[in-house]
């Protein structure tokens, strides 16, 4: 087993200290999926729910929890996002809905979180603005889909 980087020498949780990383180029992707009954993911996708465009207020809610990543999740460092995407697609007869979030950064951390959180709260954006119509919804999962860059090079989930 590896040494474990985010405790000191008393076994106390600590920020790692990435300053004498190189800064490569580095990007993550992550997936979280929303159930729905198809009624309702036909209305998301036609733009019918009744607090409005759900896929639109997912994107923006994605980039911005993003963006504030290191302000949610007490050891991450704040990064210089070059990029954060959030898409999605809607399959109406599983009444599933599957937002995709990338980000992006140049420095010495990856982004595999901002990508988990940007995917998370777009994932709870979802559900916000559809439990009034179903309230069986359900964030059936997230994961992270790939990172590249730095020392670890390139990951994939198979």
């Amino acid at each position: 087993m590896s040494e474990l980087t985010h405790l000191d020498a008393a076994g106390n949780a600590r920020m790692v200290d990435v300053g004498d990383k190189p800064a490569t180029v580095r990007t993550a992707r992550a997936r979280a999926v929303v159930r729905v009954g198809s009624e309702t993911a036909q209305r998301v996708s036609d733009g019918d729910a009744p607090k409005g465009d759900v896929l639109g207020v997912a994107r923006i809610a994605g980039i911005q929890a993003a963006k504030r990543t290191s302000e949610l999740i007490p050891l991450c460092h704040p990064l210089a996002l070059s990029f954060v995407g959030v898409e999605a697609e809607i399959d109406v007869g599983t009444g599933t809905i599957e937002l995709i979030a990338e980000a992006r950064t140049t420095g010495p951390t990856g982004v595999e979180m901002e990508a988990l959180t940007a995917a998370s709260v777009a994932a709870l954006t979802v559900y916000d603005m559809v439990k009034g119509v179903e309230r069986g919804a359900e964030i059936a999962s997230v994961a992270l889909l790939s990172k590249s860059g730095g020392r670890s090079g390139q990951w994939r989930r198979d």
